[in-house]
């Protein structure tokens, strides 16, 4: 270590130190992993953000927890690659770009696909830029030469790979098939882009008449029940439960449907629920998934009397042209026109939206591209029999098996021009030069494939035309745990290094979403299970416990607080808050100001570390080479041994919970070691040794040295365990410290070794007491009113034999810490001997604090004082009393309250029995 000249300023300045250390970071590569460098491979791949905006506070939480797991294991000295990227987010992105076109007066079909396409480019390099910098601003220690975009090259190659490989294996298909549509973005979406919403309804009843006449006992129509009358223009029948006897003769009877005339039969199907609406179902397979199905059974036609746009079709006779939810008003009143409406009842009922368009999705009938899901899934229920993948919290397990175990073949196809186009080709032969739904097709990696292999099954051609749709966002991101490390590739380097990767830390709504897709594409792909270790963590929820989101207005911008009070600041408010893995974070903030008192705290604590190392740098001074000596543990004082206990403690406690992805836990001690043993114990109890103006003898001297190594190297240590949480701030603090050079970085430094030889149970239980008797005489200090420099003698009582010892030989640091003039300990029969001055009192287990005021302040005010805050704890014991004793109260205020209630009522009998109890002591 060379003498160090650094001199750290008055003040924390955490933008520019942030600043600073990330561009000193990223210039030397220190985050650029070798796939040929010893240490045992570590890889994260971290959830890719879309490039449709900015950092949001889920970002900033989600990058806070990576960053610290990754900085954790390069200190472990492990092969660490952290791999980032973006998402080409298909819908968000042309939902973003068609507003944009609209407001321009412009639409996308004017413009064109290539033209569009350029555009999109052009908004992928300014907002994915955008979040790219931003993440930089979190301090994320992430390999930036390896940077994947989802529609880069050699993505879109693994893509194309996939796809292939799927089709050739007969897992992809095309067909028509009932699908979600949403109106709004143009576009099919799958069941998990699909989010229920519960809604306030209506049950209408209408009247079917039967084609034939009434029956002979007077029955002339089946009446239906339906939430959604729009769509009876497209039924085909009414189903009936086999097993009701009310319409087991109306079976294969037919019905004329009104408007549209046509004669549809009454058919049995078990679906049917006898006891929902009137037992009688409308069957309307084009739009609806269970009248798909009961249409299946019983050969129905199906009739699709809606457009895609949400806009009924010519099916839908004089309806036409309406917009669904008109046509369902219109349709109502003509039914009520003719008699044939017979109630309407309040229903309430869950209705699916577009997670993307906002809009309720519609089924409809649709030509898409599918994959057969149900042998990927089977195959990752029997890794997850051997915990492939572990789920922290394993709660989190079941969630995925049954995505598993009730899984749907998945639509991948998307109307959209923005993403990966399929690579399917039709061929476009001399008899059908336009396109049709059976026009045959191949799926080749290319173009050129594509030709060849058109050539070899059709013959002569005129030409082929790739499929207009693209693939759903989240086939890509299925791949990306390998597609990112060179896949199909699998002799790439970083493949063999890192693959498969160690951990992946996202939220629980996205398990089937990315996580089920990601183990499903590899373990069919790579025949491995892409990641050890799913750490679910949960939301960030605003200050009332609200889901942020864009509808509520209530996400908070993480800049804002970066830019108040710094990135550690923000990082290690955030991770601490984690009350355990997988649960929600609530996060104060007061949005007129733009501050939070949590993050405040954080910065505060930086401030503390800030100068704690300011005063370990200042009495290290010149003698800082001799830190580095051997330490000569024959001559510690009974302090030096206790943070030495101390810290091999925090040293197992923090390496565990680390390895356990208790990161909160982790950030909780790691806050109490330093701000209270370490800065608030041990730099105050060796100031004395440290800041001596007495001549020194050569004992003295050592133990000054002594003092200075213990100083820098449990300092040096809790830099090091606290850098995952706080990077920026200790990096430049450990700089400081040891003077190291800028070529040298805390971030590739060594865990520090854990000496368990200094693990002191005892000593530690020790000097619990020995706090707790100083806390005890500040605060009888501070009921008195005395300032520091009035010395007043301070007297212990206590029978236990070990803490007599220990407060005796403690009596100097005693003396010191509490302003003390004298320091007398006595066990209870000399304290008998002993006069009893008029004196304050306070009494902790088995130890007794006397400490003698008479002549130090004035009694009769200090009584006055002690009355006053008496009474007023008496009056407030007597009006919560008094609600308590209400029934009105306890029954039907929230329980919550009552408890609140409770407790205040319980601290103000203490704080009126402690005023008592030192009026009696002072009388």
């Amino acid at each position: 270590m060379a003498d160090n000249s650094v001199v750290l300023s008055t003040t924390y300045d955490p933008v520019g130190t942030e600043s600073r250390w990330q561009n000193l970071w990223e210039e030397n590569g220190i985050f650029t992993p070798d796939p040929s460098a010893s240490g045992e491979p570590f890889a994260v791949v971290i959830p890719p953000p879309n490039v449709t905006g900015s950092l949001h506070m889920g970002h900033a939480f989600n990058t806070s927890l990576i960053d610290t797991i990754v900085r954790y294991q390069r200190l472990q000295g492990k092969n660490v690659l952290c791999l980032p990227g973006t998402d080409h987010a298909s819908i968000a992105v042309q939902s973003i770009l068609e507003k944009q076109l609209k407001k321009e007066g412009k639409s996308i079909e004017k413009l064109g696909r290539e033209a569009f396409l350029s555009r999109a480019w052009d908004w992928k390099a300014e907002s994915g830029g955008r979040i790219v910098d931003q993440l930089r601003r979190m301090g994320y220690s992430v390999d930036w030469s390896r940077q994947r975009f989802t529609l880069d090259e050699g993505l879109s190659a693994a893509v194309s790979e996939a796809f292939v490989r799927l089709h050739e294996e007969g897992l992809i298909y095309r067909g028509e098939y009932l699908v979600n549509w949403c109106p709004a973005s143009g576009s099919a979406v799958s069941d998990l882009e699909v989010e229920m919403k519960e809604v306030d309804g209506y049950l209408w009843h209408f009247r079917y008449p039967l084609t034939e006449g009434p029956l002979a006992n007077g029955t002339a129509f089946l009446e239906v029940a339906t939430t959604r009358p729009e769509t009876m223009l497209g039924d085909v029948a009414v189903a009936v439960n086999p097993s009701d006897e009310r319409y087991r003769d109306l079976v294969g009877k037919e019905l004329t449907l009104p408007f549209a005339g046509r004669k549809i039969p009454v058919v049995a199907d078990e679906h049917v629920d006898q006891s929902f609406g009137t037992g009688c179902v409308k069957v309307t397979p084009a739009h609806d998934p269970n009248d798909f199905a009961i249409g299946q059974r019983h050969n129905l036609p199906q009739i699709t009397v809606m457009n895609k746009d949400g806009k009924m079709n010519n099916q839908a006779g004089c309806f036409a042209g309406l917009d669904r939810f008109e046509a369902r008003k219109a349709v109502v009143e003509e039914m009520k026109k003719q008699g044939l409406l017979v109630k309407v009842e309040n229903h309430r009922h869950s209705i699916p939206y577009s997670d993307r368009g906002k809009v309720p999705v519609e089924p409809l009938l649709s030509t898409q591209w599918f994959v057969r899901m149900h042998s990927m899934a089977a195959s990752c229920r029997e890794y997850l029999e051997q915990q492939q993948p572990c789920f922290v919290p394993n709660r989190w397990e079941k969630v995925y098996r049954d995505w598993l175990t009730d899984i749907r073949d998945w639509c991948v196809s998307r109307q959209l021009w923005w993403g990966h186009r399929i690579p399917a080709w039709f061929v476009v032969s001399e008899t059908g030069g336009r396109l049709t739904e059976k026009t045959p097709y191949v799926v080749a990696r290319s173009e050129d494939e594509a030709r060849l292999k058109a050539c070899e099954q059709f013959g002569d051609l005129i030409d082929i035309q790739q499929d207009e749709d693209v693939l759903d966002t989240w086939f890509s991101s299925g791949l990306w745990p390998f597609s990112t490390l060179g896949w199909p590739d699998e002799n790439n380097a970083d493949f063999k290094c890192w693959y498969p990767t160690s951990t992946l830390v996202t939220g629980f709504d996205i398990i089937f979403f990315w996580v089920a897709r990601m183990t499903m594409m590899a373990g069919h792909f790579t025949s491995q299970i892409p990641f050890q270790d799913v750490y679910i963590h949960g939301l960030v929820r605003d200050e009332q416990n609200r889901k942020m989101s864009k509808s509520l207005g209530n996400g908070i911008d993480p800049l804002l607080l970066i830019d108040r009070y710094g990135t550690d600041a923000l990082r290690f408010a955030l991770v601490r808050e984690v009350a355990g893995a997988g649960q929600d974070i609530r996060l104060d903030y007061d949005r007129k100001k733009e501050t939070s008192a949590t993050v405040e705290a954080a910065r505060n604590f930086a401030n503390k570390l800030w100068n704690a190392t300011r005063f370990a740098m200042i009495n290290i001074g010149s003698n800082s080479n001799e830190v580095l000596d051997k330490i000569d543990y024959s001559i510690l004082q009974p302090s030096d041994k206790w943070i030495l206990s101390r810290l091999a403690r925090l040293n197992q406690q923090t390496t565990k919970k680390y390895k356990t992805y208790a990161l909160g836990e982790a950030a909780k001690g790691l806050y109490e070691f330093a701000w209270n043993d370490f800065c608030d114990w041990y730099l105050e109890l060796i100031k004395r040794r440290l800041q001596s103006d007495q001549p020194l003898t050569e004992l003295a001297i050592q133990d000054q040295k002594v003092a200075r190594q213990i100083l820098f190297n449990s300092l040096s240590q809790l830099l090091i365990m606290l850098h995952p949480l706080m990077p920026h701030l200790t990096e430049e603090l450990w700089h400081a410290l040891t003077g190291a050079s800028e070529q040298t970085f805390l971030a590739l430094q060594s865990w520090p070794e854990c000496n368990e030889d200094h693990l002191d149970d005892s000593l530690e239980s020790s000097f619990s007491d020995l706090f707790e008797s100083i806390r005890m005489v500040r605060n009888l200090r501070a009921v008195a009113g005395l300032k520091r420099t009035q010395n007043v003698p301070v007297r212990f009582i206590t029978s236990r034999k070990d803490l007599i010892k220990m407060l005796s030989e403690s009596r100097a640091d005693i003396q010191a810490l509490t302003w003390a003039e004298d320091v007398e300990v006595l066990n209870p029969k000399q304290a008998l001997l002993q006069p009893l001055p008029r004196a304050l009192a306070a009494v902790s287990g088995e130890l007794e604090v006397i400490l003698p005021i008479e002549g130090f302040v004035d009694l009769g005010a200090l009584c006055e004082r002690l009355n006053k805050d008496m009474t007023k704890a008496n009056k407030e014991i007597q009006a919560l009393s008094e609600r308590l004793a209400n029934p009105n109260f306890t029954d039907k205020a929230p329980t919550t309250v009552v408890a609140e209630c409770r407790s205040k009522l319980a601290e103000a009998q203490s704080q009126s029995a402690l005023a008592r109890k030192r009026l009696d002591d002072l009388n």
